[in-house]
Parts: C-alpha cells; structure tokens; sequence
C-alpha cells in the first residue's frame, strides 16, 4: 500500500510540465526528464524563470523538485556542499503583471465575490437616497420602514466583509498554481475563516478610526488656539505623534490578510507574522523590500480612488472651494455647503463610477496575495 502510494505520488511529479524563460524566450511546456537533459548540456541554469504550465507566477529553476537538488541530496565524496541559490525576485512590474493576468483569469469569480458585500451596500444607498427624497416630500412611515431597510443592508454588507477578504486570498492562490475553482467551493473555505477575519477586521479598522478620530480632535485644537503660539505648537507636536502611529499600524498591518487566511495563523500570530514579514528583507534593496512594494501598491490604489472620487463628485467640490474663498463666516459656510449637498441629491454618475471602483477592489487583494508568495516564496505547485 505505501509503495503503491509513493509510485503514485513519483508518478503525479513526472507527469508534471514546465515552461522555462531564458534570455526572453520561453520553452516547454517540458517534464522532469526534458528539464534534466537540457540542463546536462547546459542551456538550463538554475537562475531561469520557471513557471508549471497553466500557472501565472515565475520562480526559478532551483525550485523545481528533482532538478537541481538532486546533487545536493547525494554530494560527491570529498567535495564541499555549496549554499542553497538565493531565489529571484519578481520585478515590481512583473507583479502588477501578474496581478491582471489572475484578475482576468478569474473575473466572474471575483466578481461573484464582489457582490457579496456590494449589492447590500447599492440597496442601502438606493434606499437611503429614495428616503431622502420622501422625507422632503412629506413621507409617512414607510419612509422609518426605508431607513430601517437601508440600515439592515448596510449590516449585512459589513457581515460579508470577512468572507470577501478571506474569499480573495482562496481564489488568488488558487488562480496563481494553475487552477480555477468554482466560488460556491472558494466561498464555503471562506467561511470558516468568518470569526478570525471578523475580530481582526474589528481591531485594525478600529485603531486606524481611533487614529482618524484623534487627527480631527487636533486639527480641531489648532483651529481653536489660532491666537495661541503655544497651543498651535502643542496640536503640531500631536499631528507628529498621529502621522508616527499612523505609519507604524500601516506598516505591521500590510500582511495580516495573508497571514490569517493562507497561513492558518490565530489572531496574534496574524499580527506578528504581518509585521515581521513588513520588516524583512533588510539586505535587499529598498524597492525589493516587501514594506515598500507593499506601500507602493497601497498608494497606486489610493491614487486611484481618489482620481475615482474628485472625477466623480468634481462638481461638488468646485463649489466647496469657491464658498470657502468667498465666504468669511464659519457658521454661514457650514450652512451654505449643507445647502449644496442637499440640493445635488442622488448623482446617477457618481453612483457607477463608484459601483466600477468596487468591481476593480480585489485587485488589491491579489496584488498583495502575489507580493506575499513573492516575498515568502510559496509558489503552488
């Protein structure tokens, strides 16, 4: 029985086939056995992307089972073992590459998921907007039994949250090692991770709140003190303080996704795992560093939503900025831009520019899913 079943698994190995990338070119897809032989006449290094056929992302050769390990599992007599071949990083652009490709492969899938959490939060902005309009009307009671609704959906959006992020890890990995899994299967793993991804969510949406919340109370201290030199100085000394924190929970936050989903970690280790893995890579250089590809793609992202956000709501804030360079008065302006905000209601553009923006999000999460297996070296096999 166990010889029947390592036959079996040497058997899974074999059948296995690679394409090779050298100097550009790619070839294969070829076995063990084809890899074995153009590595014995030299056209194989073990520095040459290699990637199994039908997967997305490239390792190198050093990796494949069986090529070149096999003389370091029998070293010859007298001769030294030589240290392991440091494996090759992927390029920033070759992980943004592989960031589209997954998301291509997987669009319906993805954008299954996407749905959880976005048709509650669409039903909660229709309905908030249709109360809104009731209520200057003169709505009855069916305008609470509105907002009630609204409310609901938007609990319901939160509730899905968890399985939307542990759902875009699964079919990351999944997509990445050459496989397309149905979303009813990616959703029903997704699930069991629901109570860790939930208290998680909770702790580190909620510092970065708190943190927001002490950022207002600043600026709120600086605006009241104008005339005092050194309560301005004490809000300056505080914004410091909050930009510091802000940076440090960004930076041992990054990977906590990965960490609790992939790695099975528990609520700490999650945490732990996360910052130690911002912090490594410290003999590599700066753009190779997980930390900064890292926040490179949390900033593309950023950059995107923000373009997303003042595209749709330009209108808006060309009028917020022409009644703060006209009008003197706090209390006036304050009451102006109430008036202007009403006055807009329900922005038909607005509303599917930010529908669009929901439909592109995972590609954050898959960016990040690729940057960690880059970073940790985990390549599905």
């Amino acid at each position: 029985m166990l010889d029947s079943g390592c036959m079996m698994l040497d058997d899974q190995e074999m059948a296995e086939e690679w394409i090779v990338r050298v100097q550009g070119k790619e070839y294969g897809p070829a076995n063990i056995d084809t890899l074995l032989e153009w590595k014995k006449e030299g056209r194989l290094l073990p520095d040459n992307e290699a990637r199994i056929a039908g997967a997305d992302l490239w390792n190198t050769a050093a990796t494949i089972p069986g090529l070149f390990d096999v003389e370091a599992a029998v070293p010859a007599a007298g001769r030294p073992r030589q240290a392991p071949l440091p494996v090759a990083r992927r390029s920033f652009g070759q992980i943004l590459a592989a960031t589209f490709q997954i998301y291509r492969k997987g669009f319906f899938q993805f954008l299954g998921l996407t749905l959880l959490v976005l048709l509650p939060s669409v039903c909660s902005q229709l309905t908030t907007a249709l109360t809104h309009t009731a209520r200057g009307s003169g709505g009855d009671v069916r305008v609470l039994v509105a907002g009630l609704f609204a409310f609901l959906m938007f609990i319901l959006s939160m509730a899905m949250w968890p399985v939307y992020i542990a759902g875009i890890q699964i079919l990351t990995v999944e997509f990445a090692g050459g496989r397309r899994p149905g979303l009813v299967i990616a959703l029903n793993e997704a699930v069991r991770y629901w109570p860790r991804i939930a208290a998680l969510c909770i702790f580190v949406y909620g510092v970065f709140f708190l943190l927001m919340v002490f950022g207002l109370i600043i600026a709120g201290m600086a605006l009241a003190g104008a005339s005092s030199l050194l309560l301005v100085l004490f809000a300056l000394a505080l914004l410091v303080l909050q930009v510091w924190m802000f940076s440090r929970f960004f930076v041992n936050f990054l990977f906590w996704q990965q960490f609790a989903v992939l790695e099975n970690a528990g609520f700490i280790d999650s945490l732990r795992g996360s910052r130690n893995l911002a912090h490594s890579g410290r003999g590599l250089p700066w753009f190779e560093r997980p930390l900064w590809r890292g926040a490179l793609i949390a900033s593309l992202w950023f950059a995107f939503v923000l373009a997303v956000t003042l595209l749709s709501d330009w209108a808006l804030f060309s009028h917020y900025f022409s009644q703060l360079m006209t009008t003197q008065d706090p209390q006036t302006l304050l009451q102006q831009l109430s008036e202007a905000q009403q006055a807009r209601g329900f922005d038909i553009s607005a509303f599917a520019l930010n529908v669009v923006q929901k439909i592109l999000q995972p590609m954050l999460g898959i960016a990040f899913v690729v940057l960690y297996l880059d970073s940790t070296n985990r390549f599905e096999r």
